[in-house]
């Protein structure tokens, strides 16, 4: 048998509640930028360091720059880009050109004014200053000691960037 209490319990519970007529509510909404850089066009090839053609006898100094119209770099605001740059295939204590066993040594730096030497897997950081075109800044040097055999004389280097 049942009593009035147990009764009332379960049309207590078989009755629906008054819901929450809430018409609106909140939500979040993140996302996260990572800082970071990319490489636009050329994709790995930056370009060539190119010293020109010389007498096998000249005892001139050559300079070069890498163009800056190959590949740019955009990176986020702020960002701190470093670059490295090997030995190349022909290194010893020195960077070199080489045509068969000839080798012609020549100097990296990173400013126009050849004062700012780039050593052989010295990290030195990027300065831009529009962080949407930014152009590595490497230069070389050679002097050519006038008693080379004629050839074509090359190296490839590699450089790495990191930020």
């Amino acid at each position: 048998m049942r009593t009035a209490a147990a009764v009332l319990a379960a049309l207590a519970l078989a009755a629906p509640w008054p819901l929450d007529a809430a018409t609106s509510s909140i939500f979040q909404v993140n996302a996260t930028v990572s800082s970071g850089c990319l490489v636009v066009g050329g994709g790995s090839n930056y370009g060539t360091l190119n010293f020109g053609t010389w007498s096998a006898l000249s005892t001139s100094t050559a300079s070069a720059a890498l163009p800056g119209n190959g590949v740019t770099l955009q990176c986020t605001p702020g960002v701190t880009l470093n670059m490295k740059v090997d030995g190349g295939q022909n290194s010893g204590a020195s960077r070199n050109l080489k045509a068969g066993s000839s080798l012609v040594a020549y100097q990296l730096f990173r400013d126009a004014a050849y004062s700012q030497s780039l050593g052989i897997g010295q990290t030195v950081t990027v300065a831009y200053s529009n962080s949407t075109n930014i152009s590595l800044p490497i230069y070389g040097r050679l002097s050519l000691p006038g008693n080379v055999p004629a050839g074509s004389y090359s190296d490839v280097l590699q450089v790495e960037l990191s930020w």
